[in-house]
């Protein structure tokens, strides 16, 4: 028989909402339960799948954050595991080291949960003698700037070795640094599978040895977008290991982009945003869809778009309701105003300023320099945790002052626009 066992990490259970964007009180509602959700169902495939074990790679809990609730309801899954004879091994990450009740919490006895010494532990033996080793690491400090590496034991001669590890490997954008340490040093570790996690986007490092990032199962914001799963792993009596896929969110995060060039009438507009949503929904697996949706491209409907902002949502909303398991997060407007054949404004006095705001005032160093200071100041009135969450670097603050200039921009003009126009909503 093989040893098969379904691999996981950074669950971040009941993470409090990261979306501004959220004001939906049922989409609020999804968003919140999400991760619970998403445990239920790797438990689900454990059983249904037969599997051996689950390995836990960290980030189980979101920090301090976490309640003895959020504790009892883990429990009470990992419980459903014990009773079916399949075990389970976690180490803990960055985040579950800030968390006060992880020690509190009796877990069954099938549960083993690594200390901050690498001994390794039997999981299984195959008919053909072969012991199967799991070796993992947790630590207690949420920060771990060197390598955990050199801390693990070599691999047990003879047997299957598999490491579970929590690290941001050479470094991601995005992610803090943990443990960091190289593809090349887990390879010539000697281990057959190092089930690894701190990076919430799935990739597979190496196949052999199988280095293995498994992403999130749950993406909890427009910036954990795509779908999300776990990793099923089967080690046959060989050593030969494969890899299964398998998608585990109940609700996925997704951008949608639309280009409006040439739509002259907002009725043509609703209709191209219902054909392209219904295509995104009908070709997703989950239950539910979160979307945002970003209209751009140049039509003389970009003015009204920005001045009937929030009549624009309701539509585009009431539209994602009809498909059925569809939201709408946000809709971001980054259309344009159309130009005669010559490449200038139309002839009017709101197009001539448009295209000075647009080509003249927006790029000056001076403007750049004002609104960057103003950017500041703002940001250092707000709490710590969201001032992180605008600007996790100098890159992306520079890009958030700048899209809330022309954002800004754009919209005062669509507002002088509609007063010169004096059109009325239809």
């Amino acid at each position: 028989m093989p040893f098969r066992f379904v691999h996981t990490a950074d669950l971040h259970l009941d993470s409090p909402l990261r979306s501004l964007a959220l004001r939906n009180a049922d989409l609020a509602d999804l968003v919140r339960n999400a991760t619970r959700d998403a445990l239920a169902r790797i438990v689900d495939l454990c059983l249904a799948e037969a599997v051996d074990a689950l390995l836990i790679a960290g980030d189980l809990y979101d920090g301090t954050q976490t309640s003895m609730n959020t504790a009892l309801f883990l429990a009470g899954e990992l419980r459903r595991l014990d009773e079916a004879g399949i075990r389970t091994f976690i180490i803990r990450g960055n985040h579950d080291a800030q968390s006060q009740v992880t020690r509190e919490l009796t877990l069954p006895t099938s549960v083993h949960i690594f200390s901050g010494r690498s001994k390794p532990v039997l999981a299984k033996t195959l008919e053909s003698g072969r012991p199967v080793h799991i070796h993992g690491m947790s630590f207690a400090d949420p920060h771990a700037p060197e390598s955990l590496l050199p801390h693990f034991q070599s691999p047990v001669t003879g047997g299957i070795n598999i490491g579970m590890l929590h690290t941001s490997l050479a470094g991601s954008a995005g992610h803090d640094p943990y443990a960091p340490c190289s593809v090349a040093d887990l390879e010539g570790h000697g281990f057959d599978y190092w089930a690894l996690g701190h990076i919430h986007q799935r990739q597979v490092h190496s196949r052999k040895p199988c280095i293995v990032m498994p992403g999130m199962p749950q993406g909890r914001d427009i910036n954990e977008a795509g779908v999300k799963g776990v990793t099923l792993v089967t080690i046959d009596e060989d050593g030969d290991l494969f890899l299964d896929e398998r998608p585990i969110g109940t609700a996925v995060f997704e951008r949608l982009r639309v280009d409006l060039t040439g739509v002259a009438d907002w009725r043509g507009m609703l209709d191209m945003v219902g054909r392209k949503l219904s295509l995104l929904r009908h070709g997703l697996p989950a239950n539910n869809v979160i979307v945002r949706a970003s209209l751009s491209g140049t039509t003389s409907l970009a003015w009204r778009l920005r001045r009937d902002a929030d009549l624009l949502e309701a539509e585009i909303a009431n539209i994602a309701t009809a498909l059925g398991g569809c939201w709408i997060e946000k809709v971001e407007i980054l259309c344009r105003e159309g130009r005669n054949d010559e490449g200038r404004p139309g002839a009017d006095p709101m197009g001539e300023l448009s295209a000075l705001v647009e080509g003249d005032v927006l790029p000056a160093f001076a403007f750049r320099s004002e609104m960057k200071s103003v950017a500041e100041e703002l940001l250092q009135q707000l709490p710590a945790e969201l001032r992180s969450l605008l600007a996790t670097d100098e890159g992306g603050f520079d890009e958030l002052v700048r899209d809330a200039a022309l954002a800004g921009s754009a919209d005062v003009l669509s507002h002088l626009h509609g007063r010169s126009a004096g059109e009325d909503i239809d």
